[in-house]
């Protein structure tokens, strides 16, 4: 999966420049060509560039996208937040891209949910089933922050859509997660001292790969 990480501060989807889109869409053509036709592919646009990731996804045959602010509204960091199922489904359509599934985070990193404070993590996943989300996306407080594993447990059976991992997986602590989520995003890890800043580390992929495929050996 791609994203425009490096892309600080970032700004709500309102206040893009052109340039935004352009940049990834070049991105994702070469990265695609590089991985050939067969290897899933994702995009995010951040902050909440969920349309925008719909349109780069489509014109570059990605598989997916991660979206953010699917259901019920909250403050990130870079400001308000507003719901956007409804909208993003049908701009989905509208585009033909139906077959592009669309992951989306509930309870986000970097975001405050005191006006949702209300409404558990178990009612935002079902929210999220209920407006057709492809799958759910748990993470912890920040980038590289562990997920909560009793929030990820309490989801297991609530809901038939897939669960996956969303911050903070590492060889370490994948054990945790692996026989009550579905899937995972990983990035910090797989950088030089597990910083997102820092170069891709060869090494940590293959560790981490090699960790996984022993995990699929013994299961």
């Amino acid at each position: 999966m791609i994203e425009n990480m490096h892309d600080v501060p970032y700004v709500q989807r309102q206040h893009f420049g052109p340039e935004t889109v352009a940049c990834m869409t070049k991105i994702a053509t070469l990265v695609r060509g590089a991985v050939g036709e067969n290897t899933r592919c994702g995009i995010q646009v951040l902050a909440c560039g969920n349309e925008e990731a719909l349109a780069v996804a489509k014109a570059c045959n990605f598989d997916f996208i991660r979206a953010e602010g699917f259901v019920f509204s909250h403050v990130a960091d870079e400001g308000f937040t507003d719901a956007n199922a409804g909208q993003l489904l049908r701009y989905r359509r509208n585009i033909d891209a139906e077959h592009i599934q669309i992951f989306t985070d509930i309870k986000k990193k970097h975001s405050a949910h005191a006006i949702t404070n209300d409404i558990s993590l178990k009612e935002t996943a079902k929210a999220a089933e209920f407006f057709r989300s492809d799958g759910i996306i748990i993470t912890g407080a920040s980038t590289g922050c562990e997920a909560n594993v009793d929030d990820v447990e309490s989801l297991v059976g609530e809901t038939e859509l897939p669960l996956i991992i969303g911050s903070g997986i590492t060889a370490e602590n994948l054990n945790k997660y692996w026989n009550i989520a579905d899937a995972a995003i990983v990035g910090s890890h797989f950088k030089e001292n597990g910083n997102w800043r820092g170069a891709l580390s060869e090494v940590k992929v293959q560790a981490f790969m090699n960790k996984v495929n022993g995990f699929r050996n013994q299961f």
